[in-house]
C-alpha cells in the first residue's frame, strides 16, 4: 500500500519514516541549556549578558539548578525591552544586563531563605509568591496566577546536559 501527497507517493516504511523525520523537525527543541534558551529567544548578545549575570549572582555550586529557572522566568515574563525578566523595582536599571542580574539576585536569595526555612515544598512555588505574588495590587488582569505553572513547565525545558 502507497500514500500519496499530491505527485508524492511512499511506500509504508518511507512513509512512516518520513513523517518522523518531520516530527522531529519541526517539533520545539525540548531540552535546551539557559544560555542557548536565552539565545534563542532574545540573541548572542543577551545570552553574553545572561551568562555574566548567572555569573555574578548565582553560586557556583547552584548554577545547574538555578539558571534554568532563571530562564524559565525570562520566557514567563516574556517582558518588553528594559522589563524582559519582569522587575519592576525604582532602582532598576531598565537593561538587559540590570534585569538579568536583579532576578539571578532575587532567585539565589530566595534559594537561600528557602533552605534556611527547610525547603519545603517546592522550591517555585515559594518564589513565586516573593517574585509574582497573587496579592499584588499591580495585577489588574490577574495574571500572575499563570507564573508558577508556567515557570514549572519552562524550567523543564533549560537544563544543562546530564554528566
Amino acid at each position: 500500500m502507497k500514500r500519496s501527497f499530491g505527485s508524492l507517493s511512499f511506500a509504508p516504511y518511507t512513509y512512516m519514516r518520513t513523517v518522523l523525520a518531520l516530527a522531529l523537525l519541526c517539533a520545539p527543541a525540548l531540552a535546551q541549556s539557559p544560555t542557548q534558551a536565552i539565545a534563542s529567544k532574545d540573541g548572542k548578545a543577551c545570552a553574553a549578558m545572561f551568562d555574566d549575570a548567572i555569573a555574578t549572582n548565582i553560586r557556583p555550586e547552584c548554577v545547574r539548578e538555578l539558571a534554568p529557572i532563571v530562564a524559565a522566568i525570562r520566557y514567563a515574563e516574556n517582558g518588553r525591552a528594559g522589563r524582559e525578566y519582569g522587575i519592576l523595582h525604582p532602582r532598576v536599571d531598565p537593561t538587559y544586563r540590570s534585569q538579568a542580574g536583579w532576578c539571578a539576585a532575587t532567585v539565589q536569595k530566595n534559594w537561600d531563605r528557602w533552605h534556611k526555612a527547610g525547603a519545603k515544598g517546592e522550591f517555585i512555588t515559594f518564589l513565586g509568591g516573593r517574585y509574582c505574588p497573587l496579592d499584588d495590587p499591580r495585577d489588574k488582569d490577574k495574571l500572575n496566577r499563570h507564573w508558577i505553572p508556567n515557570v514549572k513547565k519552562f524550567k523543564k525545558r533549560f537544563a544543562y546536559p546530564t554528566k
